[in-house]
């Protein structure tokens, strides 16, 4: 009765209950309840609501449980206003809405084209199935269901990826106070083991023709039997391979053709990215010269990337292309697309071993971009280029032989 009555003062006073709980009642009429109370020595205040929208049994009620806070050496002040941030980063904190935001923040430390190819499978793979859901109410089964489909199209260690850069949000999410767990954390578990040993490869010349002719005769598109060749040829990292462009092909018609990749492309540390003397020349076969120039006549001189996704030549070819096309071959477990690196390191050195080409090791590596600690990087951009084309060219010998020209690519069985 006596909160109904109060009435507005020249001054602000108090209507007091008990236990340092009282109705404040301002010069304009408002009235709120307010607790008074003492944490760490100093007196302080805590506003719980408004009368008299919260009765003063809900007010005894919220006293009562601050007073419970205290008592375990909890401010309730500080509580409140940590449950506040909470659900106010809660709203409409969709998964989307967090991944973006630790995507842009992981960006700032990534090279560029890791960042576009984290983003290219957020929006690919996670977005599309719980990207709209608050992230708060994600669980573990809904995170199965992103990552089951990646590991049907045969893409394991995908799938591995993408469950860390799932989780990778949630981290984000749980430091915000948006959620309080990782429902991805389990999840990995669920998901098939990948072998971290060395990359499935075939071992002798023999065996890689017979890689190369039973790949090509699979139905796809032209672009994809053009990119298998060519990886086959420069035993270049498949990632490289995806972004080449027009320009980075030089001298085709002349004596020293040649592919210079950026450092940027390169598998390198953050800092030597940056650093164009790390660029990397990949001397071309005839037979190299001769995919890449119908690769070029096929997607025309002008476009962005040699190798396009059939669906859009502004994106480059998926990285399971040609994995699938490798696997409907029949090589699975057998030899994979990155396998062509083991195989020409496996087979040319093994030329060296037989007729003593002494310091033809050092060369093969070299051909892989493996330098030794503390090279220079002009070392390992231009260092016995002579040789290098030299073996470039033995390796495509060997492996072209009875294989049809780069043009016979383009007329295959094609996917639909």
């Amino acid at each position: 009765m006596a909160c109904r009555k109060a009435k507005a003062a020249d001054k602000p006073y108090k209507l007091g209950d008990a236990q340092g709980l009282y109705l404040y009642v301002m010069p304009t009429g408002s009235r709120s309840w307010r607790w008074k109370y003492r944490f760490a020595g100093k007196e302080k205040r805590l506003v719980f609501g408004r009368y008299p929208e919260m009765t003063l049994t809900e007010a005894r009620d919220a006293r009562t449980e601050a007073a419970r806070l205290l008592r375990s050496g909890v401010d309730p002040s500080i509580d409140r206003r940590q449950r506040t941030a909470a659900q106010a980063a809660r709203s409409g904190a969709t998964f989307e809405l967090v991944a973006r935001e630790w995507h842009e923040s992981q960006g700032r430390v990534w090279s560029p084209r890791y960042s576009a190819l984290v983003l290219r499978s957020l929006e690919q793979d996670v977005l599309p199935r719980i990207g709209k859901l608050p992230i708060a109410e994600i669980t573990t089964p809904m995170v199965l269901e992103v990552l089951r489909p990646i590991e049907a199209r045969g893409a394991g260690e995908t799938a591995h990826r993408v469950r860390q850069r799932i989780s990778g949000v949630f981290a984000r999410a749980i430091a915000s106070g948006i959620t309080q767990a990782d429902p991805s954390a389990i999840a990995v578990k669920a998901l098939a083991a990948v072998s971290k040993g060395k990359f499935p490869a075939v071992r002798t010349i023999e065996a890689a023709r017979d890689v190369l002719q039973r790949t090509e005769a699979q139905r796809q598109h032209p672009t994809s039997r053009l990119a298998s060749r060519l990886l086959a040829l420069t035993a270049v990292r498949s990632g490289v391979l995806r972004l080449a462009t027009p320009a980075e092909f030089e001298d085709l018609d002349g004596s020293k053709p040649q592919w210079r990749i950026p450092a940027s492309k390169m598998k390198l540390v953050r800092e030597r990215k940056n650093d164009p003397s790390f660029e990397f020349i990949v001397p071309l076969s005839d037979q190299a010269v001769d995919v890449v120039k119908v690769a070029l006549e096929f997607v025309g001189k002008k476009a962005p990337l040699i190798f396009p996704s059939p669906r859009d030549i502004l994106v480059p070819i998926s990285d399971s292309t040609l994995s699938k096309s490798y696997r409907e071959a029949g090589f699975a477990g057998v030899h994979v697309p990155h396998g062509w690196r083991s195989a020409f390191s496996t087979v040319m050195n093994e030329i060296a071993a037989e007729e003593n080409r002494v310091g033809d090791r050092a060369i093969v590596d070299l051909m892989l971009a493996h330098v030794p600690a503390g090279v220079e990087a002009a070392y390992n951009r231009a260092a016995y280029m002579p040789r290098r084309r030299e073996l470039a060219q033995e390796w495509a010998d060997l492996l072209m032989h009875g294989q049809p020209p780069a043009s016979a690519l383009l007329t295959g069985p094609r996917s639909s």
